[in-house]
Parts: structure tokens; C-alpha cells; sequence
């Protein structure tokens, strides 16, 4: 028996469900009606809440932009840009909890596996780069500083993902986003360094 498409975690079952399927028999294989029948839902319901299959896979990806976003807003108009791009990240973690990592490994493999997938998660990447470099020059920040802010951002973020991922456990997304901010920002620094002179 279906569940209403009422239900109040029906985004929550259809996106669980679309990820088992995609995982057990391949994202091309996967249909909307086999999402809907196995979480219990109806195609209907289903386009209520994602406007294709893709989107089960991208559509946190809007949700971790306005996080971005709106940290970056809530900060002091004084702020140095790290500090900025700390209070994005930080802000992430609302996204990044424990109950997501085996989603998180779920896409992974989905979007690894699938080339017009990996498309799509490109377009997602560049309106998250938007997000926050807008935010950034509202506060602002002058045009190249933020654009250079937005695309460290969103690489710290990723190597957090991926360091969160490999770590497992109960250790908090943030501690792994501080970590990747900070490496990134040493690894900048470094481009002003000369390599050290050969001798030989």
C-alpha cells in the first residue's frame, strides 16, 4: 500500500530510495516509477519534489549554496576573506551530518560512474561559485578577490568532503572544512615563494 504523497518525509524516502536503486542497478537503469513504487510513493509525488533524477542527486547542492550564502551575509562587513570563507564552510555542516555520510558515499559512486551525471554536478559547482562570490562582493569585497574566494571555497569544501568521507566515525564536517581552508591557504601563500636555488 502507497504511502499519501502527502507523507511528511516523502522528499527523505524517494531521495533514500532513488540512491539504493541507482547503486544496486545503475543510474540509466533506474527509473522514476521504480524510485516512487520503492519508497511507496507515486510518480506524481516524485516530480512534486525533484524535477528529474538528477536532481535527487544535485538538489543539496542549492541548499549548501544558500548556506554558503548566508553566512557570508551574516558576517561583519569587516570581515578578511578567510574569515568569510571559514563562516561558509562551518555553516555547511548543518548539511553534513553523520545521518548523510552514507548518502554522500552514495553519490559519489553514482555520479563517478555516469558521465552525463558528472555534466550536471559541473553546472551545480559553477551556481555554488556564483552564490558565493555574489554574497562576498555584497560585502565588499572587490570582483576578483571574490571570484578567487568562491572557487578556494568551494575546493576546501571538497577536499573536506572527501577527508570527512575517508575518516568516518562521529568527527564533525567542520573540524575536516577548518583543516582544508587552512591547507589551501598555505598551499596560496606558497605562490609567492621562489624554489630554493639549485646548487649543484
Amino acid at each position: 500500500m502507497q504511502v499519501s504523497r502527502w507523507a511528511p518525509d516523502a522528499r527523505e524516502r524517494l531521495e533514500t530510495a532513488a540512491l539504493e536503486l541507482f547503486v544496486e542497478n545503475g543510474y540509466e537503469e533506474t527509473t522514476v516509477a521504480q524510485i516512487a513504487d520503492r519508497a511507496g510513493l507515486n510518480r506524481a509525488t516524485f516530480f512534486r519534489h525533484f524535477a528529474d533524477k538528477r536532481e535527487v542527486l544535485f538538489g543539496g547542492e542549492d541548499v549548501l549554496a544558500g548556506l554558503f550564502a548566508d553566512a557570508i551575509r551574516a558576517s561583519s562587513p569587516d570581515a578578511a576573506l578567510a574569515e568569510y570563507l571559514q563562516a561558509a564552510l562551518t555553516a555547511a555542516e548543518a548539511a553534513m551530518t553523520s545521518q548523510q555520510r552514507a548518502k554522500v558515499a552514495q553519490r559519489v559512486l553514482v555520479v563517478a560512474a555516469n558521465t552525463e551525471v558528472q555534466e550536471r554536478g559541473l553546472l551545480k559547482h559553477a551556481r555554488i561559485v556564483r552564490s558565493i562570490g555574489t554574497a562576498l562582493r555584497e560585502q565588499g569585497v572587490d570582483e576578483l578577490t571574490a571570484r578567487l574566494g568562491a572557487e578556494v571555497g568551494v575546493l576546501a569544501f571538497r577536499i573536506a568532503v572527501e577527508r570527512w568521507m575517508e575518516a568516518g566515525g562521529d568527527e564533525p564536517f567542520s573540524v575536516h572544512a577548518t583543516a582544508a581552508l587552512t591547507d589551501l591557504r598555505g598551499r596560496v601563500a606558497e605562490l609567492d615563494l621562489r624554489p630554493a636555488s639549485d646548487t649543484t
